[in-house]
């Protein structure tokens, strides 16, 4: 299946996975046929397909939704991946019904029915699981529990092999198609977040936080160039503080084999209305500034590569 680009030619537009209690995709990939940057921007919050039988179980839907999404991030992705030519991962799936950006046992199991036999309810794996946003996020501020009921295992394995499984399995392959093409390959994970609270009454907090694990997920040379680039465009922004990346980044990074990968947060009031729910005209001049961004760290990624393919000298 093909689906025409309006600035970059026909892009293959892949659909897979099934959202449970629906008949639709878990998420769809595009990526040009004539890729012109190894660059992937891919979308793992901002699911919009709410099953009723789901729906129905959330106390209050309308909060939750608003409160656990990286609300229309997913258009904000597609205008930067129209303008650059870049790959596009996007998930369908709710966070509220799955969070892709968990290990599947990050699991609170005290929100599981008939689970876990052995007894074992808690690990290092599920550290994030015990602070309410787990695999299947529990709890939040201002709300408390999210679901009016419990969630048995069969809800949950169903939806880590219709939802989960496909879209890593996507991520990955797409990731290793990039980097065999031009020896080096970057995942830009896309994220938002609500505007970061002042540390005092002069600060001027970050509307970007860039997140590289520490250094372990992507070259300090493509790190440097996107923190360089987003700064002399005027824009506030961090490295890894408050967020570093999460499982995406685990999972997919593998800089010594030339695949990278940046988390950016992006701050909602960039590109939503003060109700933090509806999309601004913001989001036209947001979407050409982070496309100069992606332009400037794929041709980092491209020279990479470059660097990466060349053979060795003779001795």
């Amino acid at each position: 299946m093909t689906q025409a680009n309006d600035d970059h030619g026909e892009r293959r537009l892949e659909e897979g996975g099934i959202i449970p209690g629906t008949r639709k995709p878990a998420y769809s990939l595009k990526l040009p046929d004539d890729l012109p940057i190894p660059v992937l921007i891919a979308v793992p919050h901002a699911g919009r397909v709410y099953p009723e039988s789901l729906a129905k179980r959330m106390r209050r839907p309308d909060y939750s939704s608003i409160r656990l999404e990286d609300r229309h991030v997913d258009q904000l992705a597609s205008l930067v991946a129209r303008q650059t030519g870049a790959g596009l991962l996007v998930a369908h799936a709710p966070r509220a019904m799955l969070d892709l950006n968990r290990a599947t046992d990050d699991v609170d199991w005290d929100m599981i029915t008939n689970s876990r036999p052995d007894g074992v309810r808690h690990s290092l794996a599920n550290r994030r699981a015990r602070s309410g946003l787990g695999l299947i996020p529990r709890r939040l501020p201002g709300l408390g529990e999210i679901w009016s009921g419990m969630t048995s295992q069969v809800e949950l394995d169903a939806r880590i092999r219709q939802v989960h499984v496909p879209y890593h399995s996507a991520l990955s392959a797409a990731l290793q198609t990039m980097r065999d093409q031009w020896g080096a390959a970057l995942l830009l994970d896309f994220h938002s977040m609500p505007p970061l609270k002042k540390a005092n009454r002069d600060d001027l907090p970050a509307q970007f936080v860039l997140g590289d694990r520490f250094g372990a997920s992507a070259s300090d040379r493509l790190v440097a160039s996107a923190l360089q680039k987003l700064s002399d465009d005027g824009a506030r922004v961090a490295h890894n503080r408050p967020y570093a990346g999460g499982y995406v980044l685990d999972r997919h990074a593998a800089p010594a084999r030339s695949i990278h990968a940046i988390q950016l947060e992006i701050c909602r009031s960039l590109y939503l209305e003060n109700d933090m729910s509806t999309l601004s005209a913001e989001i036209a001049g947001l979407s050409q500034r982070l496309a100069g961004l992606v332009r400037v760290i794929g041709e980092e990624v491209a020279a990479l590569g470059r660097t990466r393919n060349q053979p060795l000298a003779a001795e």
